[in-house]
């Protein structure tokens, strides 16, 4: 059979009280409809389709061609999203899923579950619902005798009974897709907000003699939606949990979960310890055997097994086994560094490689820099990339020692197995196994001290 999801994702999010679209607020490092975009593609959907309203570009900047889009151009309520969606889908056959574009919690398993219920139960609906001990604010799932849902009556319109009521909607529905379509010309808006309901159908098709089932899920938070700040915090810490232990399930070692921050699409392999206040950031893969932390902040890189990061920040790197990096490091995007190679503390690297067990140990910049195997780069060591205009390449071809307190002035090269001299400033390139020295020769003139003193007295 096929199956269809509509998105609802038109709202303004008016009290985030923010100039970003509410579905694109980010959780565990991507917006909440990339989550269930994410999601969807999982179930191998014959359409998906998401409704847009206010902040329309730029969620189709994000999805880009992966979904289909209608548009609401006056938010009159769910039951009226779900009518902008009549060009994709009316007239077509199948299950429709409808979910809210904020519930990022909800999970694969989840809505498996649904369709294989509402499939098995030959419903014509089906409402997924859960309990809560504080139902406020959610619609509540009202039932007839046989258990089937009569109702879906929300908390603005909900008697004192009514509102006793602990299981509640979670906003996602599978319906039968031309009876949905049927069904939502009939849904009025005589109600305390003047808005079309899309919990009406179920009331539509019950009258219709219909059968409306619910599917209960025994995990509240898969409803949670988003309405405030307060409410994004909570759903990133609830998604938060459930990364950390899923990572340690696969094997992984966090030693404490609580102050470990790892997003959605981040990889890690197992056998690799996670040190306290450490972020793990967007499509960041990590080998086996690593140590990250404490204090890590990595972006979007490739780190290979047997790695130790300490302390350091990291973005659009790679990171070759058994690298050490840190303390605190600072290693920027388009660099690379080698198997077994160094990189130390006060250390930046800007779009530049570091070969194999190199080592740039103290208080260096290489920016633009090609540096081969076995170098050795001395405390204080800058390469002098920019000219004001443009920026220039330096290379250290393999084996050559670069002293402390050395200037390489861009576009420049140092062979392989060359030495520069501590303190130099290297304007040209450098032979292979040559020793280059650019600096004044040093001077003592005897008894200065005591001359300069004599000439104070006077």
């Amino acid at each position: 059979m096929k199956t269809h999801a509509i998105v609802l994702a038109a709202g303004k999010g008016t009290r985030m009280k923010s100039s970003l679209y509410k579905v694109m607020h980010p959780v565990c490092g991507k917006p909440m409809i990339q989550h269930i975009v994410d999601l969807l593609q999982k179930l191998s959907l014959e359409n998906i389709v998401v409704v847009v309203g206010h902040g329309a570009e730029a969620v189709k900047e994000q999805l880009g061609d992966r979904v289909q889009f209608a548009f609401q151009p006056e938010q009159l309520g769910t039951a009226h999203a779900v009518s902008m969606c009549r060009d994709q889908l009316q007239g077509q056959d199948g299950i429709t899923l409808v979910i809210n574009g904020d519930t990022p919690l909800v999970k694969e398993e989840t809505l498996q579950s649904l369709f294989s219920y509402h499939q098995s139960k030959q419903a014509t609906a089906t409402v997924l619902t859960t309990l809560l001990p504080d139902p406020t604010g959610y619609g509540r799932v009202i039932r007839d005798q046989n258990g089937d849902v009569n109702r879906i009556v929300e908390e603005k319109d909900a008697t004192l009974g009514q509102k006793k009521v602990c299981e509640i909607s979670t906003g996602i529905f599978c319906f039968d897709n031309r009876k949905l379509f049927e069904s939502l010309t009939q849904v009025r808006n005589d109600n305390a907000q003047g808005e079309y309901y899309l919990p009406d159908v179920l009331h539509i098709l019950k009258e219709q003699g219909c059968r409306v089932a619910a599917f209960m899920t025994s995990d509240p938070s898969e409803g949670t939606g988003v309405n405030d700040r307060v409410q994004l915090a909570q759903m990133e810490a609830l998604m938060r949990k459930r990364i950390c232990e899923q990572h340690m399930r696969n094997g992984v070692t966090l030693i404490d979960p609580s102050s470990t921050y790892i997003d959605a699409d981040v990889e890690i392999e197992p056998d690799t310890v996670i040190h306290p206040s450490t972020f793990l950031r967007g499509r960041t893969r990590i080998g086996s055997a690593c140590v990250i932390g404490p204090n890590a902040d990595v972006t979007d890189c490739l780190i290979e097994s047997h790695v130790k990061i300490t302390q350091s920040t990291l973005a659009g790197s790679i990171i070759g086994e058994e690298a050490t990096v840190g303390p605190f490091a600072y290693i920027r995007p388009q660099s690379e560094v080698g198997r077994g190679a160094r990189v130390g503390d006060f250390v930046e690297l800007k779009n530049t490689r570091i070969g194999a067990f190199s080592k740039v140990s103290h208080l260096s910049y290489l920016g633009d820099a090609e540096v081969g195997q076995g170098v050795n780069v001395g405390c204080g060591v800058i390469t002098v990339n920019y000219d004001g205009v443009e920026k220039h390449r330096t290379a250290i071809e393999d084996e050559s020692f670069i002293g402390c307190n050395v200037n390489l002035i861009a576009p420049v090269t140092v062979g392989e197995g060359a030495y520069v001299a501590a303190g130099s400033t290297i304007t040209e390139d450098v032979p292979r196994q040559a020793l280059a020295i650019a600096r004044q020769r040093q001077q003592n003139k005897e008894a200065y001290s005591v001359k300069k003193k004599l000439q104070e007295v006077r």
